[in-house]
Order: C-alpha cells, then structure tokens, then sequence
C-alpha cells in the first residue's frame, strides 16, 4: 500500500483596487513592478502555472486574486484553471477548492456575513473552475463551529486545520470527522505543522528538495497522508528557488522516497472520515492568542496593538449602520435584501448586467432612478465587505496601508449611503477613529481618514 503525500498551496492576495479610482495603486516595495501583484505574478504564480506545479498539488485560489490575475495575466490565470480541468478530465476530480471571497476572518464575522462570504466564495469557485467545490479554505484557518455549520449548510464537504487547533491528539493527516450535531458532521484534514513551517520559513536551509526530503520526512505508516499546507507564495515569491524545489520535490524527490503524490479531493474520494476530533473554538493558523490578532491586538505583532480593537468597533459600528441603511433602502423594492446581497456576486463576476440583475428581483417594475438606488446599495455592501480582509488587522502598525484600505473602502460606503438615501455616517465613525491610535506615528485612524477623504475629493465621490 502507498504512502500519500499532498502539498496545499493557499494562493491569495487582498483586493488593492483604490475605491476611488477602481485601479491598482502604484506600491512601494513592488519594483521594478507596478504593485504586489504583478510582482508576485512574476515570481510565483506565473512560473509555478508555467512548469505544471498547479496540477500536481492542491490548491485554493483566493477570489480577489483570481479576478486580478484574469483581468492583467490571463495567460496563467488559464492555465491555472486548466490544471484543475486537467485533473477532473483524469480522475473525475479537480484538485481545486474554494475560499470565502474577501479573506474575513469567519469566526469573527456576524452570521449574515459568514453566509454571504461563503456563497460568494462557491459561486466563485463555480464562475471559474465550472463544477461546485468539495472542500473550502477558512481565511488564517480561523475555524469555529458555527462557522463549520456554515460550510455544511452550503454542501462543503471538508476543509483544512492544523493540529494545534485541535483538543484531540492526531497521527497524520486523516481525513477526521468533526461532528456538528446529531446529524451533520463535516471532513478535516490536519496539516503537518513542522513539515508545512520548515517549508513556510526554513526553505532555504535545504540545497534543494532532495536534502528537504532526506531531512525532514520520516517514515508513515503505509496508506497513511502526510499534508503540507502553507501560503502557495512560499514557492517563487518568499523564497526564490521554490518553484523549482517544489516540482523537483512533487515530480522526482518524492516518488523516490516512495510516496504517491495526491490531491485532497482524490484521496477523500478513497478514504472516508476514520475518526473523530474535537475542534478548539476561535482559533487559526497564525495567532497563538485564538483570534486576538484581528480583534484586539496581542503579542503576535510587535507594539502596542490596542488600535486593532478600536478600528474594528469602529467598522463594526459602521457596518451595523450600512445595514440598516441598506435593508431602508431595499423594502419596497426587491424581495428579500439579504439574498439579493448573497446573490449579487453574479454582477460582480460579469456574469449578469446590473439593472438585468435587479429585474429578476424587483417586486415590480422599477424606474431607472429605483434600479440605481438598489445597485449602488448593493455596491456599498461590497464596500463593506472589504473592510474586514484580514490583512486590516494583521500587522503591526495602523498606519500601514491595509488598514488605510479598509479606513478607504468605508469612506466610499458612506459616500454611497449619504447620496442615495441622505444618511451622514461620517461624524460617527470619524468620531470612533479617533480612538485607533498608533504609537509609533501619534495618528490616529480619524488622521487617516482626513487624509482619505481629501484624496478621494479629487475624484468627486468615485463615480
């Protein structure tokens, strides 16, 4: 019997449109590139699409980065595709899974979200790989039950953890069963968390994958899966050789040391859940705090982290606001605002026009002045959505420019919310800013937000 070795690569890049202009900003760092995309496209994506690596792992392809990618580089954005097309052609199975679409931290998400970034994470997938996923990747791996249920409720049949996320002590990948309640259980499979780490942060220690393999892995049991699991920007982007050391690794050093490359959906498709596992509640992959590192600041960032809770109160305040200003904005006019939202993916993707879209919704005809109001709406819960990328939340400093992404994207959602409906948000959440201070500039995010506001005048409101 063969011993099973899969290598996950979680390929994402936050959304980096300016809401104001719609195009992606000049970015420091990035040269001799435009942005981080193209930089990373260059060093990553490209090459590890070009040599076949994409067909030989398993993969998720964040939603943001895949509607970048097929806009500017759709020579790899295809063949990317193409390498879960070519495992389904083979097997039956593409080795493809999906991600909710904004990278949110899901456990930190209130329900309505948790639902929304799902389907918006499905419909994506569906939109760009033409079949339904098996299995989706929670964003940091931050996991809690009621954030499983979710994925269940949407025909999710598994998704990846690391094992210090778990009560119950595990030997190797599995698949586990998580059980939800007395009927509902959902897949896990566990990381090897040294293997997955010595690649993420150690790759260059090995003079290629031949030493990696003769130091590093130890005998499985036969029939066993050894899963590495880590940020697919590990193999060309932060380190140089990774390209080249993952096919050596995948195409030669492996099938030497007598393991069967797989895929996570193929091997579910052979081996059933074997046993069950306790999950720990409200934590991920990337903070030794539970979630404290995208909701009130721990040690896991140097500094004082204080300004984290500060700035997601105050998104959440504006968050609740945009909601009721929306379901105001929507009664009367479409039935049932909340699946209009879920649903409104379908434009976001081109799959469907705008005003087409609202027709299949209206509760009658609506003038073109009500069409707009719906679209513009439903556009600032985009904007709202994209507030809570984890990346807002996840380094040290407020100052940096991912937590001014978000600072931005809520601008413009008030400036959508004051037009349309005559609502002023913005004293309120300037007001809430204040209290989101960084130590080492003394700005606080009503700073950043002046600064914001006086750039995005020179667009008008954006339109």
């Amino acid at each position: 019997m063969p011993r099973y070795f899969c290598v996950h690569g979680h390929f994402y890049q936050p959304p980096r449109e300016d809401p104001f202009t719609g195009q992606v900003p000049l970015e420091l760092g990035a040269e001799p590139y435009s942005n981080f995309n193209e930089k990373i496209t260059a060093e990553c994506y490209g090459p590890n699409a070009q040599v076949g690596n994409f067909e030989r792992i398993s993969f998720n392809l964040g939603g943001t980065l895949a509607a970048w990618l097929a806009r500017y580089a759709p020579d790899t954005y295809q063949r990317i595709v193409a390498a879960d097309r070519a495992n389904l052609v083979m097997s039956g199975l593409g080795n493809a899974m999906a991600q909710s679409v904004h990278h949110t931290i899901l456990p930190l998400a209130n329900e309505r979200d948790k639902r929304t970034q799902v389907r918006w994470g499905i419909a994506s997938f569906r939109y760009r790989f033409g079949h339904d996923p098996l299995g989706m990747w929670l964003p940091e791996m931050a996991v809690d039950l009621a954030t499983l249920q979710v994925l269940v409720d949407h025909g999710i049949k598994y998704t990846i953890l690391s094992p210090e996320q778990l009560r119950t002590p595990v030997r190797g990948a599995g698949p586990y069963r998580v059980r939800l309640d007395t009927r509902r259980s959902i897949a896990v499979f566990v990381r090897d968390a040294p293997l997955s780490n010595s690649l993420s942060f150690d790759m260059g220690r090995y003079a290629n994958a031949s030493a990696w393999v003769r130091e590093r892995l130890l005998g499985d049991p036969p029939g066993s899966l050894t899963l590495v699991a880590t940020d697919g920007e590990t193999f060309g982007h932060h380190h140089r050789n990774g390209v080249e050391f993952l096919w050596s690794l995948l195409t030669r050093e492996l099938p030497r040391a007598g393991y069967q490359v797989t895929h996570l959906n193929a091997y579910l498709s052979e081996h059933a859940p074997h046993a069950d596992v306790e999950v720990m509640e409200g934590t991920s992959w990337s903070c030794w705090h539970g979630l404290a590192r995208w909701s009130t600041g721990c040690a896991c960032t140097e500094g004082a982290a204080a300004w984290k809770g500060a700035l997601r109160t105050a998104l959440t305040t504006l968050a609740d606001q945009l909601d009721g200003v929306f379901e105001e904005g929507l009664t009367g006019l479409v039935r049932d605002p909340w699946q209009v939202r879920d649903d409104y993916i379908q434009v976001v993707l081109g799959i469907v026009h705008g005003p087409q879209f609202v027709n299949r919704y209206a509760l009658r005809a609506l003038t073109t002045a009500q069409t707009g109001r719906v679209l513009s709406l439903l556009r600032m819960q985009l904007l709202r959505q994209r507030m809570y990328a984890s990346c807002t939340f996840f380094f040290e400093e407020l100052t940096r420019p991912e937590p001014r992404y978000a600072i931005a994207n809520a601008v413009r959602a008030i400036q959508i919310a004051q037009r349309t409906m005559g609502v002023d948000l913005m004293p309120r959440f300037r007001s809430d800013l204040e209290k989101a201070r960084s130590i080492t500039t003394r700005k606080t995010g009503a700073d950043l937000l002046d600064e914001i506001v006086a750039w995005g005048a020179s667009y008008g409101d954006g339109q």
